[in-house]
C-alpha cells in the first residue's frame, strides 16, 4: 500500500472509479471489503512496502488460515488487481490473473416430481407464486425480489429481468400456468410497484423471508437432499436439457455470459445418459 495515503482516502478513489466504470453496488461494496481486509493485513504486519513476496503471503493466509473458498480467493485477486492498477497505480511482481483452481462441485437438483411436491405443499398464494417464479423463470433470489409488474410482457409471454448479475437484461420465458397464477395473485394482493413487495408496502420482498419459505415447503414436502432456493434454478436448467432444449437457448435464459457456466448442467442432465444401457442389464439375477 502507499503509506501516504489514508484507507479513507484510498476507499473513496476506488468507489469512484469503479461507479464510473460501471460497476455494480454489490461489486463496489464487495471491492472495498477486501481493500479493508488486505490493509488491516498489511497494518498487522507493518511493513513499509508491499511487494510480490508479501502478496503470495497474504493469499497463502487467505487460503491456510482464514479458509477462503475458490469465489472469494477469486474476489480479492480481482480486487487488490483494480487497487494496484487504477488506484495506487504502483506496479507489483505479482500475478493477479493466476488461474486459480476451482474444485469440481455438482449442483443438487431437484426431479420434476419433487418441485411438484414442493409447490403443492404451500398453501399460502403469494408464497407459492415466488417459488413458481424462481423455478418457471429459472430466476436467482435477488432477480426475483426486484421484479415490477412493468416487466411481464402478456402479448409475448415474456418476462423481462432488468440488470442482472452482470448489469445485462435479458428475457424469459413465461408459461400459460404461471400467467394464470400471476393473475389469481394480482387479485388477491395488488401490489403497486413490486410484484412481490414487503410488509411496509413499495419496497422488495426479503430475500431472507424466501429462504425461510423454502425451507418450509421443502420440509413439508420430505425433501431430504441439501437444496437450497438456488437450487430451483438448477433445476429449471436441468429439466430444460433433459427435455433435449439447446444449450445455447438455455444460456441465454439463465443470463450467463459463457457457454461453460451452463455446461455444468450436462453432467446431471439424463437426456444422453438414459440413451445409454449399462452393462449390468446383462446379468440374469437368480
Amino acid at each position: 500500500m502507499v503509506y501516504n495515503m489514508k484507507l479513507a482516502v484510498i476507499l473513496e478513489q476506488l468507489q469512484k472509479e469503479l461507479a464510473i466504470r460501471n460497476y455494480s453496488p454489490k461489486t463496489i461494496a464487495n471491492y472495498c471489503s477486501a481493500v479493508r481486509g488486505f490493509s488491516t493485513y498489511v497494518h498487522d504486519h507493518q511493513v513499509r512496502k508491499v511487494d510480490g513476496e508479501f502478496l503470495r503471503d497474504f493469499f497463502y493466509y487467505l487460503k491456510t488460515q482464514k479458509k477462503f473458498s475458490y469465489s472469494s480467493m477469486k474476489l480479492y485477486l480481482a480486487a487488490l488487481q483494480f487497487l494496484y492498477q487504477y488506484i495506487l497505480k504502483q506496479p507489483v511482481d505479482f500475478d493477479f490473473k493466476m488461474k486459480l483452481r476451482k474444485q469440481e462441485k455438482l449442483p443438487v437438483v431437484l426431479s420434476v416430481e419433487e418441485v411438484q411436491r414442493l409447490i403443492n405443499s404451500i398453501v399460502n398464494l403469494k408464497h407459492k407464486t415466488i417459488i413458481m417464479m424462481i423455478y418457471g423463470c429459472g430466476l436467482r433470489i435477488s432477480e426475483v425480489v426486484k421484479l415490477k409488474w412493468s416487466d411481464i410482457d402478456r402479448n409475448r409471454k415474456m418476462l423481462r429481468i432488468e440488470q442482472a448479475k452482470g448489469r445485462k437484461d435479458r428475457y424469459v420465458i413465461l408459461t400459460d400456468n404461471l400467467l394464470e397464477l400471476l393473475t389469481r395473485y394480482y387479485n388477491g394482493y395488488r401490489s403497486l410497484h413490486f410484484i412481490f413487495e414487503g410488509q411496509k408496502g413499495n419496497v422488495p420482498y426479503s430475500p431472507r423471508s424466501i429462504q425461510s419459505i423454502f425451507r418450509v415447503a421443502k420440509k413439508k414436502a420430505g425433501i431430504t437432499k441439501k437444496a437450497t432456493v438456488h437450487t430451483l434454478r438448477h433445476s429449471f436448467a436441468t429439466h430444460l436439457l433433459d427435455q433435449g432444449t439447446d444449450i445455447r437457448y438455455i444460456q441465454e435464459l439463465l443470463g450467463h455470459k459463457n457457454l461453460s457456466t451452463t455446461q455444468i448442467y450436462t453432467h446431471i442432465s439424463t437426456y444422453d445418459l438414459n440413451k445409454i444401457s449399462s452393462p449390468a442389464e446383462n446379468i440374469v439375477l437368480s
